[in-house]
């Protein structure tokens, strides 16, 4: 009798799910909706995650609120967007593969696995790019790479957090170069801005998005984008693969992802209107203006590149955790 009580309950409750289902997507959202990124105000990821709720919300009918939770390369917001309610309404910016190597790395000890997450729609795909101040005397990445073998350990080369895509790259220049780098770690982009401009550090590892608009200025030089093609944004910097260094290939990818357990419907919802801006004129003309290159995927294709991309950083992690 128990069993068929517990049977009929889960039924009941089952249908009562179902029936309820197409009420939540109606209904949602009425009100507010968060959107958590994992690093400071002024980051690439920052500006174009603005961009996008900008956009969003008018299909949404609800503001849609940026909610910057900076720290430990990305983990404090990480484990904000996985703790919270899986009601909508609150989503957050993925960043591949800094996400997944804060999971792989059991010194990080994070609150989160890669499966505390719902990947709903991927914005942006950001090359990797190798920059110096203006006034630098590294010309070009041979001349950086020239000095770091002369003297290991002393040139300062900057990251936006540990075992984030810039922090590979590093590693990866420093095999393929048969070179050492002293590698400091900040928590975003702004902040490497600030770091090598003020002559605290020699070299960033950083993203095309980031600062493509100061090499214009000659605030700074670029040395190299970390792809197998040349950056639309910096037609005149060659990749590492031109220069020798075919295995040096890194970007960051930014999506819009949920907390495990948020309905499919509200998912739905959220990939619907989020898309929708994505792929609008207006996105793409606010998208070039700063530099940052659309890679919109969803579906079975976005939750493919999510599960394939963390095998790939287990390796990756894997060797970094190795290197240390």
């Amino acid at each position: 009798m128990l069993i068929r009580r517990r049977t009929l309950l889960a039924a009941t409750a089952a249908t009562a799910a179902a029936v309820a289902s197409p009420a939540i997507a109606q209904s949602y959202p009425r009100r507010a909706v968060q959107l958590v990124v994992a690093f400071p105000a002024g980051g690439s990821t920052d500006v174009g995650a603005r961009i996008l709720a900008s956009l969003a919300e008018k299909d949404f009918g609800q503001p849609i609120t940026v909610v910057n939770k900076g720290g430990a390369g990305g983990q404090i917001g990480f484990t904000e967007i996985a703790r919270a309610r899986p009601d909508g309404y609150t989503l957050g910016f993925l960043n591949l593969p800094g996400m997944n190597t804060i999971t792989l790395d059991p010194e990080r000890k994070a609150a989160f696995t890669i499966d505390s997450f719902i990947p709903i729609v991927n914005q942006v795909l950001d090359p990797g790019f190798i920059w110096v101040k203006g006034d630098s005397p590294y010309k070009t990445l041979a001349d950086l790479v020239e000095a770091a073998k002369k003297t290991p350990g002393k040139i300062s080369a900057c990251t936006t957090g540990i075992l984030s895509d810039d922090h590979l790259a590093i590693l990866m220049v420093q095999e393929a170069a048969k070179c050492e780098f002293r590698i400091v770690h900040f928590d975003g982009g702004a902040q490497q801005l600030t770091g090598v401009l003020g002559g605290h550090v020699d070299v960033a590892f950083d993203n095309v998005g980031s600062v493509f608009k100061r090499v214009g200025t000659g605030e700074i030089r670029g040395l190299a984008v970390t792809d197998v093609e040349r950056s639309k944004f910096l037609p005149q910097v060659p990749t590492t693969k031109e220069l020798g260094m075919p295995t040096v290939i890194s970007s960051s990818t930014r999506g819009v992802g949920a907390p495990k357990g948020t309905p499919a419907e509200i998912v739905k919802v959220v990939e619907t209107a989020f898309l929708k801006a994505i792929n609008s004129d207006e996105m793409k003309q606010k998208m070039d203006a700063v530099g940052l290159a659309l890679k919109p995927m969803v579906g079975a294709e976005y939750a493919k590149y999510y599960a394939d991309l963390q095998k790939q950083a287990a390796k990756y992690t894997e060797w970094a955790i190795k290197m240390r």
